[in-house]
């Protein structure tokens, strides 16, 4: 018996492209290497074959098995792919949400010191920044702050190795609180002004869960030619409604600042206990936020206003303290640390 091995070859070829799934390449196998296939007949065929027909038939054969041997295998890794893509597909829900890729958002203390000076210029004033290196002058002489007090020590305060330009013998400093803006102002400005200050702040303090060597403040001014003590209390306790709630009480104690006349601490009402004492307030049932008081006449003298003309008002506070008050957060250290658990949370 004879065979066209080229044919067959070639008909092997245009078979296999028909084939498209696991049924098909069944067939297709079992046509060709099954045990009555065309491969089959051809080795049965060799006992009947004379000695010079019996070599060219045998090694034709051997090279169409391989051939398809190697197509059908080629072809079972083709189907398993397109079976997976298909079941992919199959499993995929286009309605479900995606995955979200997590996105940034300001830090908690960021997004403090934007609503406070979002609050207070609702009220009319402007928010401006000073430099956090500063000279003598403007950090406590001009603040009324005399030569001799604790808080111009080495050990209150970061000097740095610069002489101030205007002074010689004055050292530069890290501001050891955001009232130099007031005097950078007042110098650059004639009243009527209002303008909040935040920014860094730095004091040689040994790190606790109410201390740091780095943390924000917030100052605030205004000043104009008939400015009261009631214009304070009614301004703070606008401010302090809107931010915290509506049914905080508050209180100002008689205080002492250099740079204020008179002075006072604001305290309000606990936001946990609402006043009855707590662990929070220390049994207290007040909350210390921030000192105020009206500006002092030689502040005015040391920026060259006019004596007498003009009164003004002025506040600070920490945006750490705030943070911790309204939101319940027991130690400043955790603003610090960079712990994604905590900072997820504001």
């Amino acid at each position: 018996m004879a065979w066209d091995f080229e044919a067959i070859a070639k008909q092997i070829d245009e078979e296999i492209k028909t084939v498209s799934d696991s049924k098909s390449l069944e067939f297709f196998r079992i046509k060709y290497l099954g045990k009555k296939g065309l491969i089959a007949e051809m080795y049965s065929a060799l006992s009947s074959l004379s000695a010079e027909e019996k070599p060219t038939v045998g090694k034709n054969a051997n090279i169409l098995k391989n051939r398809v041997t190697q197509l059908i295998e080629d072809k079972n890794q083709e189907i398993a792919g397109l079976q997976r893509n298909q079941s992919s597909k199959d499993s995929l829900d286009i309605t479900m949400p995606g995955v979200a890729t997590p996105i940034g958002h300001q830090h908690v203390l960021t997004q403090t010191m934007d609503e406070i000076c979002s609050l207070f210029e609702k009220l009319g004033f402007v928010v401006q920044e000073g430099p956090e290196i500063e000279s003598e002058f403007n950090n406590f002489t001009a603040l009324n702050i005399p030569i001799d007090h604790p808080s111009r020590d080495a050990f209150d305060t970061f000097y740095l190795e610069e002489h101030d330009p205007h002074k010689n013998d004055r050292y530069l400093l890290l501001r050891s609180h955001t009232s130099p803006g007031q005097i950078r102002i007042m110098q650059e400005h004639k009243p009527p002004l209002a303008v909040v200050i935040p920014g860094k702040v730095y004091r040689p303090d040994a790190v606790d869960a109410s201390h740091s060597f780095m943390f924000h403040q917030i100052e605030g001014l205004l000043v104009d030619e008939d400015v009261k003590f009631s214009d304070l209390k009614g301004l703070l306790t606008v401010f302090c409604k809107k931010f915290f709630n509506e049914k905080i009480k508050m209180r100002f104690r008689p205080h002492f600042f250099p740079f204020t006349e008179p002075s006072a601490e604001v305290d309000i009402s606990c936001y946990k206990c609402a006043g009855k004492g707590c662990s929070v307030c220390g049994r207290k049932g007040w909350l210390e936020i921030m000192g105020c008081g009206m500006v002092n006449p030689k502040v005015f003298d040391a920026v060259g206003y006019p004596k007498g003309k003009y009164t003004g008002l002025a506040f600070g506070m920490g945006v750490e303290r705030i943070a911790m008050l309204k939101y319940g957060i027991p130690d400043i250290r955790i603003f610090f640390e960079n712990d994604v658990r905590f900072l997820r949370q504001f």
